[in-house]
């Protein structure tokens, strides 16, 4: 008797369950052979396989974004992102977007980021113009509110920050 083909069709592939971090899958795999003279078939069962993999950690990464460091911190911290939401003061929605890289945090709200990340991953500021992002970021200002402050047009303060008049 001889084998023609071994078919393996995707929708065949079953999930089976997850063991302590390890993903199973199952599949059948079914195996046609020549008809002989005579028109028989041998009639053969199902052959189930399994395969198995260590999950991989998901916190085991190596932060690119702020999205990132805020994904990373969560996941530190054993918190779903309804919970990180609720403790940033935003929406699931908004979390979902930051850690997808979909979105950026407001400026207004990178202090409550920063505290929830308790560091600061931006580098530390080496200019003056670098100074002054760094410092209006860890209040949370606008370069309006910024210049409101410090009593100077935002053109100015604008300026400033691109490192173009001092």
């Amino acid at each position: 008797m001889r084998v023609d083909a071994v078919e393996r069709r995707p929708r065949e592939f079953r999930d089976v369950q997850q063991d302590g971090g390890v993903v199973a899958v199952e599949s059948v795999v079914r195996i046609t052979r020549n008809l002989h003279a005579q028109g028989c078939v041998a009639l053969l069962q199902p052959v189930p396989l399994r395969l198995k993999a260590p999950k991989p950690r998901e916190d085991d990464f190596e932060p690119q974004t702020l999205g990132d460091h805020i994904r990373r911190r969560r996941l530190a911290l054993g918190l779903d992102q309804k919970c990180a939401a609720s403790r940033l003061g935003v929406t699931i929605a908004t979390v979902s977007n930051w850690e997808g890289g979909r979105a950026y945090p407001a400026i207004g709200r990178i202090p409550a980021v920063l505290e929830f990340l308790n560091y600061d991953p931006f580098p530390g500021p080496s200019t003056v113009p670098e100074r002054l992002l760094a410092e209006r970021r860890a209040r949370g200002w606008s370069v309006r509110e910024a210049a409101r402050q410090l009593g100077v047009d935002p053109t100015t303060w604008g300026e400033w920050e691109r490192g173009k008049t001092i």
